[in-house]
């Protein structure tokens, strides 16, 4: 395994990026120009911790080993591909998706990539359920932790508790909207952990261990954790690890928007961790919230598309979204401090700017 120098898009119709720091790619997906449900590939927003690593799919391997296996088992691509393939429409988003409101809110970022609101995409994934990989190996009563590791040159690795990683969704995805994984999305394998943050969702799998007892990294005990004065921490964590994505919604706009004078068309995504999105609501101004209209699919731990229809008129306007799920979560009008930066679901007031013609 080589590695090549990461790639970073320039500010484009596609993408905003991020700074490179430390070999990371940073890619933000402009939703201003996504049109379907799916997020297209090329259009899928990137989030890499060290460069993006080059692998021989003619000797690439998976390992299976620890103490909640029965035996140990190394399996090749071909292995992966005999079992049964199952395809889902998930999301992934990272958890620091709308980290850059943190400075907004508090006057001073958070650490972390600044991104605004396009740290999430949606996919078609296929591969096989990770549960039928583990069972090639035997996976012992006793199991309670399992913990994927890639092939990056940091291994990023970051545990599942064992019924997460047993359930119906969670897959070793070998494929992105119907064509082989891209180098940056974690190609030749990948895990898809459906309504979790996206830091769970493994690229470039080369190991994973189940154990009968808890393990931690640094992936979930001093990042990807909520963190701060208002945050205790549990165990050997600073703060909270992070599990579930919360609910969420924003406007396919760039940041501020350019709209014209008139009776407009507003569109927008909204989603909710392993859940669906069951209203969601918007506000012009210091008007009062009315419903936006859902359209179809409605796609639990994926997401929904919403519209609105309103008159704006010339001059600077705020445009206000929220989201209520299935269980009665509301976006919030603010979110605490976090040291991390992670988590922000606040309603944001989007600045439409409307010109005179």
């Amino acid at each position: 395994m080589s590695q090549r120098p990461a790639i970073y898009k320039s500010l484009s119709t596609r993408y905003f990026t991020q700074p490179p720091q430390g070999g990371e790619s940073n890619a933000e997906t402009r939703l201003s120009q996504l049109a379907g449900y799916l997020t297209p590939t090329a259009l899928f927003y990137i989030r890499n911790h060290t460069a993006t690593p080059e692998i021989d799919l003619q000797t690439w391997t998976l390992q299976l080993e620890g103490d909640g296996l029965k035996r140990s088992v190394t399996l090749d691509l071909a292995a992966l591909q005999a079992l049964p393939q199952v395809s889902v429409i998930r999301a992934i988003e990272c958890a620091g998706n709308a980290r850059a409101f943190f400075a907004h809110d508090f006057g001073e970022p958070a650490e972390g990539a600044q991104w605004r609101s396009g740290a999430i995409g949606v996919a078609e994934w296929s591969g096989v359920r990770l549960r039928e990989v583990l069972e090639q190996a035997g996976v012992r009563a006793e199991a309670i932790s399992v913990l994927p590791e890639g092939l990056d040159e940091g291994r990023f690795a970051r545990p599942l508790p064992l019924d997460k990683a047993l359930a119906d969704d969670t897959l070793i995805a070998l494929a992105m909207n119907g064509e082989p994984l891209p180098l940056d999305h974690g190609a030749p394998a990948r895990l898809v952990v459906s309504g979790w943050l996206g830091a769970a969702s493994i690229k470039w799998l080369g190991r994973i261990s189940v154990a009968t007892h808890e393990q931690n990294t640094y992936w979930n005990t001093r990042d990807y954790t909520l963190a701060g004065p208002d945050y205790p921490a549990e165990g050997e964590a600073d703060g909270i690890p992070i599990t579930m994505m919360p609910v969420m919604s924003m406007p396919e706009l760039d940041w501020p928007a350019e709209l014209s004078p008139g009776r407009q068309v507003i569109r927008g995504r909204a989603f909710s961790g392993e859940g669906r999105v069951n209203r969601v609501e918007y506000r012009l101004d210091d008007g009062e919230w009315q419903p936006a209209r859902l359209e179809t699919p409605n796609l639990p731990a994926a997401w929904v598309r919403w519209s609105v229809s309103t008159e704006l008129a010339p001059g600077e306007h705020k445009l206000r979204v929220r989201a209520i799920d299935e269980a009665g979560n509301v976006q919030p009008d603010q979110v605490p401090w976090n040291d991390h930066g992670c988590l922000y679901n606040a309603v944001i007031a989007w600045p439409l700017h409307v010109g005179d013609r």
